[in-house]
């Protein structure tokens, strides 16, 4: 007997989801679980940065600084796998040492690595960070690891104004895989995907260049019956820059609230419906206006 609607709010739907290459299997679990067909469209690929010098150099005057920020997973997976290559780990940190986190995923795998975030904002973007923070910036030195390339200065710049003392170091990079897997490939040429959904700003402008890379110039066409699902408001201004449009943003912004606005994007339509059914096999129907920018 099927799932009723309610537990299974994606039944019938094919869903693909953008992740890294290393992290498909959280977003995979939920999202079978509301029902959905999975595809994988990894747009990142976890990576060192180009050069360890400066996290090193922060690294080793750890007890200089009051605040170790952290704006995502990926970020203090790498932090403690540099600290243990050189002898050490979070959980031995110095004891003047506070971490903060950016969302409930950040938070879990710091609580992993025996090292539980001592701050946590309410919301789980950034600018929540900076509005909730527990104590006066000013003379504060906080360390924010953070992706080499793409990331926001954000942070940076909002604890630097609030007189703190502001060092950003490269923890890891985020690079675009080589090409779209051919199973997604084929599901997005038969008009079979319901929705595509993004985790950030660069997975959204991967996914183009994936995007692009398979299907040419008209790429964008092979979007025009999908719904695109974003995970928060930086993710959703990259949709309408590159995509031209977002149709549902995740409330609270994690895999949980991702998964929920699909089901809102997808609420009341046809799952059949995705294919277009008047254009011929292996064709889209007439694009729309191009409005990305």
């Amino acid at each position: 007997m099927p799932a009723p609607a309610a537990t299974a709010p994606l039944q019938g739907h094919t869903i693909a989801v953008t992740r890294a290459e290393q992290q498909l299997g959280e977003a995979r679990r939920l999202f079978e679980q509301a029902g959905a067909a999975v595809l994988d469209l990894p747009a990142l690929v976890i990576g060192p940065p180009d050069t360890w010098g400066p996290l090193d150099d922060a690294l080793a005057e750890l007890d200089a600084f009051h605040w170790l920020v952290f704006s995502s997973s990926n970020g203090v997976e790498a932090v403690e796998q540099r600290l243990r290559q050189l002898g050490g780990g979070l959980a031995s940190r110095p004891r003047s040492l506070k971490i903060a986190a950016v969302g409930r995923k950040t938070a879990a795998v710091l609580e992993n690595f025996g090292a539980p975030a001592d701050f946590v904002p309410p919301a789980f973007v950034a600018d929540s960070l900076i509005e909730h923070f527990p104590v006066s910036g000013w003379g504060q030195r906080l360390l924010l690891p953070r992706v080499q390339s793409g990331g926001r200065t954000l942070l940076a710049e909002a604890f630097a104004e609030a007189g703190a003392r502001v060092v950003e170091v490269p923890a890891y990079e985020s690079r675009c895989p080589a090409a779209l897997p051919e199973r997604t490939a084929a599901a997005l040429e038969a008009g079979s995907v319901s929705a595509i959904t993004f985790s950030s700003g660069k997975t959204v402008r991967h996914s183009g260049q994936l995007l692009e890379g398979h299907f040419g110039a008209h790429w964008r066409q092979r979007l025009e019956t999908v719904a695109l699902v974003s995970i928060g408001p930086q993710t959703s201004l990259a949709c309408r820059e590159l995509l031209g449009r977002v149709d549902a943003e995740a409330n609270p912004h994690d895999l949980e609230g991702l998964v929920a606005a699909c089901g809102h994007a997808l609420k009341g339509s046809d799952p059949t419906s995705a294919a277009v059914a008047d254009a011929p096999a292996g064709e889209s129907a007439a694009p729309e206006p191009d409005q990305s920018r």
